[in-house]
């Protein structure tokens, strides 16, 4: 999703900075962007760690002058394991990942973003938007708390020329759900979950994004946008 929402934004003429751990995959998205005629830079970046954060937005700044917009993609995977049973070293990694990276990713961001105005995207998940046992108590619990962060950033910097939002996507055809669903029978159970009869597209994300920042969502701010194909709509 990330990457797909970078090479929009750079079809759209922006300059784009590539943030992940993955630094060979990075470098790659890098390549395919200047391939394409756009502009783009890749910095290796440990959303947990708050120096690699801050290295994130200093590149920005330094190689394009400020920063208008940012997507905060990074996350990770749940397990469907009961509460009482979840590991506390696991709990602790998914919530460091999911949650402090989303705030410490907007703490840096939002100085530089108040120079210029524009906007932040959080990539939540329907997960912050529901409830159940799946995909496990740590997961629940990172996104219901990015949303809520979210919604505080929101309203704390909507008159400063900030407009923060998320998008929360349902199953996208992503490697990680890939590696989730790997049972044919699993991945038919998993599109009947969608009312509109398939999985998402990292596209479709990637054109919310890019809404979500454009002038024509000028008036939006604080919203968690569900890119689901129905699935919330599912009792």
């Amino acid at each position: 999703m990330g990457l797909a929402t970078g090479q929009l934004f750079a079809k759209e003429g922006a300059k784009v900075v590539i943030a992940a751990r993955r630094e060979d995959e990075g470098q790659q998205a890098v390549e395919n962007i200047l391939a394409e005629g756009g502009n783009a830079v890749f910095v290796k970046t440990d959303v947990t760690k708050a120096k690699e954060v801050q290295a994130m937005v200093k590149t920005a700044v330094d190689t394009y002058g400020g920063l208008d917009y940012a997507f905060n993609n990074a996350g990770s995977g749940g397990q469907n394991i009961p509460t009482a049973d979840y590991p506390e070293e696991h709990f602790d990694s998914l919530l460091n990942v999911n949650l402090k990276g989303a705030w410490l990713c907007m703490k840096y961001e939002i100085p530089e973003i108040l120079k210029r105005g524009g906007a932040i995207v959080n990539n939540i998940s329907v997960a912050g938007l529901s409830g159940g046992p799946i995909p496990g108590s740590a997961y629940m619990a990172s996104k219901h708390g990015a949303v809520g962060i979210t919604k505080c950033a929101a309203a704390e910097y909507a008159g400063q020329g900030i407009r923060i939002n998320a998008v929360c996507p349902a199953v996208i055809e992503t490697p990680m759900a890939a590696k989730s669903f790997t049972d044919p029978k699993d991945y038919e159970y998993v599109k009947s979950l969608h009312p509109i009869g398939r999985v998402g597209k990292s596209e479709e994300v990637a054109t919310a994004v890019a809404f979500l920042c454009s002038d024509e969502a000028s008036f939006i701010t604080g919203i968690q946008m569900p890119v689901d194909g129905g699935m919330l709509l599912v009792p």
